[in-house]
């Protein structure tokens, strides 16, 4: 059977201060539950956030790389996905992932979170404003969570990996 893949999403380098430590402790709790993390690999945001709490706590951790080498690539990355496809890699992190969470917004964020719920991916919304969360759940109201804090998005992920199955 395969292993389950937690896809973190976020901004890169505009992400604030409290979706990187959301994303720190997120990554911490997927690899505590002995998940696989999947990120977008570079040494950003969100990405090296969950990377590095992912690590913190032992697990493993895969990045879909945009470039055609490792050189933004986060040093918490364990297995590099080079892609040389600059946001094309989006479809590859949704797809690759059991189920995707979002952690703040940015346009390229906006943009997997579709992809994912144009696919059928279930996505958990952490630290979303209403009105993003209104407006993806007028797109896909069955896939898409909202997440009031880190326990309440694993208990969510634990829920809908019984649901895939």
């Amino acid at each position: 059977m395969a292993k389950v893949i937690i896809g973190v999403m976020g901004a890169g380098k505009s992400a604030t201060p409290e979706d990187i430590s959301l994303a720190y402790n997120l990554g911490k709790s997927i690899a505590e539950n002995n998940w696989i993390l999947l990120t977008g690999g570079r040494k950003a945001g969100i990405m090296d956030a969950a990377s590095r709490g992912a690590k913190a706590s032992g697990g493993l951790t895969i990045g879909i790389l945009p470039s055609n080498n490792t050189k933004d690539m986060s040093e918490a990355v364990d297995i590099p996905i080079i892609t040389d496809m600059g946001n094309g890699r989006n479809n590859i992190n949704v797809l690759s992932s059991t189920v995707v969470v979002a952690c703040g917004i940015g346009l390229g964020t906006a943009s997997e979170i579709a992809l994912a719920l144009k696919n059928n991916k279930p996505v958990i919304l952490l630290n979303a404003t209403d009105l993003t969360y209104q407006f993806f759940d007028s797109l896909a109201s069955n896939q898409i969570f909202l997440a009031e804090n880190i326990d309440n998005a694993i208990a969510l992920i634990k829920e809908i990996i019984i649901n895939v199955k």
